[in-house]
């Protein structure tokens, strides 16, 4: 079985020779140079600051999807930030050993997410309370679309037509085509078919 490449970013060199010593006594791994050819890379760092989602996010949009975290201080704000940067594993940096580490781009080189129990529960913590008190105010869901969003999609996913699913949630026919309209926008839809596919992936219908 072919090695699983890995990039290496610190953001001091100590660091960067440490991490790579360590993932380079795995036979499984290949420490790399060259990003654009690394199946995961790792990033390690003090904390969560501006510079590590800069790092994140760069990593992401070069096309790294799969990203390993180390990091000595991690807050519930950075957690969260972490994630939404598109982070696949997180691990503190004093309990980064070779077989935490080795484990952790696996993970990541699989597709799955690795997070230590207790940091999985202070998330999670989080998206409740981003659910109830950002987001359900304001009658929106984790996927960006409202309840009646998500009702017409429904009715469309059944096929029914504009003036049928209208007349099913009493409301005009101009504000059905303006909800449609309003999704396939914001979400970069192209059509009603591609508005269902979307919603029926997100698990919505």
């Amino acid at each position: 079985m072919a090695r699983v490449a890995v990039y290496v970013y610190a953001g001091d060199p100590v660091s960067e020779a440490g991490v790579s010593a360590q993932l380079r006594l795995d036979g499984d791994l290949e420490v790399i140079d060259d990003l654009d050819a690394a199946r995961v890379a790792v990033v390690t760092v003090d904390e969560v600051d501006d510079t590590t989602l800069n790092v994140l996010r760069g990593l992401e949009r070069g096309g790294c999807e799969r990203i390993v975290l180390v990091a000595a201080r991690l807050d519930d704000a950075g957690l969260l930030a972490a994630v939404e940067a598109g982070v696949s594993a997180i691990l503190r940096r004093h309990e980064a050993g070779p077989d935490q580490l080795r484990a952790a781009v696996v993970a990541a080189d699989t597709g799955d997410g690795s997070i230590p129990p207790d940091l999985l529960g202070r998330l999670l913590a989080q998206v409740g309370r981003l659910q109830r008190n950002v987001l359900g105010p304001r009658g929106l869901t984790f996927s960006g679309l409202n309840e009646r969003e998500v009702a017409v999609l429904r009715l469309v996913a059944e096929g029914l037509e504009t003036a049928e699913i209208a007349r099913t949630l009493s409301f005009s026919e101009r504000t059905i085509k303006n909800v449609i309209h309003d999704v396939t926008s914001r979400l970069n839809l192209r059509n009603r078919s591609h508005a269902v596919a979307y919603a029926v992936r997100e698990g919505l219908i």
